[in-house]
């Protein structure tokens, strides 16, 4: 069956004309100074993409830059410990990332010689690495025809070919997907998907898309009906629920308690307050918020007296913390502590 607003899409401008004009204005305008940009590395590209997913340009660098001074290359990241990647991820968030890519390199190591492949089949069988990844890596490391589809390419095709897809549905992804492949040139592909990306990001932003600037405004469909404002199209979300977290608070003179989530859930691994099922008969010290994407959790810590360390509850001295993994939360509440004033008072 024929979609014929993806066909009439592809009729909107000729392929090669898109292609030109999106190497061009790159060239001109683009971002062309990030650090991951400097040597085309396949795996300062796998690193920087892993970062970027659902992550600002300006947050990733300093954490891009900080991991490369430890790791590397990637046998350096295969042979860490996970608690020491998820330590130099902290703070990054979504720490299901940092899982995949310390992963990924232990498959690269073994079963490609440390080499990052060229081909889409073979990259397709390390984890972590989807169809968007994929395309970075062969656009922007090997410079060889890839398409790439994310939230600033969507948006882009979304307005420039007044696309009625929502974009956060996934089901709509194969019409974003089958136009990024049909626009997607033959040569330049490191530039032209700088390209796309750079338009999506600094041109067709979200809110206040700077048009005027747009290299490919004569040929927007929204912009030639006036409705630019009221694409891209998104389905309504469900209001997400509240739920109540019970965390304990355990501290002296030698540290505070920390117990390893499991590996799965949420902050798979990470080092944590320990949780409790229900509020303890003690004292409520803090309180915090943190939304995920399908919940938003209210936290209450509950101030606690150190317990044993067994298992997978540990007494971590505070010079120690920052080699610890922390949800992002948790971290920030600990910041606040006056551990001055806690070694004198709890002996």
């Amino acid at each position: 069956m024929v979609d014929f607003s993806t066909t009439a899409a592809k009729t909107v401008i000729p392929a090669k004309e898109f292609a030109k004009i999106v190497v061009t204005w790159q060239q001109q305008h683009g971002r062309n100074d990030l650090p991951w940009q400097q040597h085309n590395d396949p795996y300062h590209v796998l690193v920087s993409e892993l970062m970027l997913q659902q992550t600002q340009v300006t947050t990733v660098i300093p954490y891009f830059e900080r991991w490369l001074q430890r790791f590397p290359d990637v046998t350096t990241l295969a042979a860490a410990e996970e608690q020491e990647v998820m330590a130099h991820w902290q703070g990054l968030g979504y720490y299901r990332r940092a899982r995949n890519l310390h992963a990924a390199a232990k498959t690269i190591v073994a079963d490609y010689a440390a080499q990052i492949p060229e081909q889409a089949v073979e990259l397709r069988e390390i984890p972590g690495i989807g169809p968007y990844t994929v395309g970075a890596i062969r656009s922007f490391a090997f410079n060889a025809p890839a398409a790439i589809v994310d939230g600033n390419v969507k948006r882009l095709f979304a307005r420039l070919f007044m696309l009625p897809y929502a974009v956060n549905h996934s089901a709509n992804d194969r019409y974003f997907w089958e136009l990024a492949e049909h626009y997607t040139p033959t040569s330049q592909n490191r530039r032209f998907a700088q390209g796309l990306l750079d338009l999506g990001a600094t041109i067709c932003k979200p809110k206040q898309p700077l048009c005027h600037a747009c290299p490919l405004q004569s040929r927007c469909r929204t912009y030639a009906n006036a409705c630019v404002e009221d694409y891209p199209k998104r389905k309504q979300k469900k209001a997400i629920p509240t739920k109540t977290g019970h965390f304990l608070l355990a501290i002296n003179r030698f540290g505070v308690c920390l117990e390893q989530r499991p590996a799965n859930g949420i902050w798979p691994s990470l080092w944590c307050l320990p949780e409790v099922s229900q509020a303890p008969d003690a004292e409520l010290g803090y309180e915090f918020n943190h939304t995920f994407s399908h919940y938003k959790l209210a936290g209450k810590v509950w101030l606690a007296e150190p317990a044993t360390t067994t298992g997978n509850l540990m007494q971590v001295p505070y010079s120690d913390l920052a080699d610890y993994g922390l949800p992002a939360p948790i971290r920030k509440l600990l910041a606040k502590i006056d551990w001055d004033e806690v070694c004198n008072t709890k002996q």
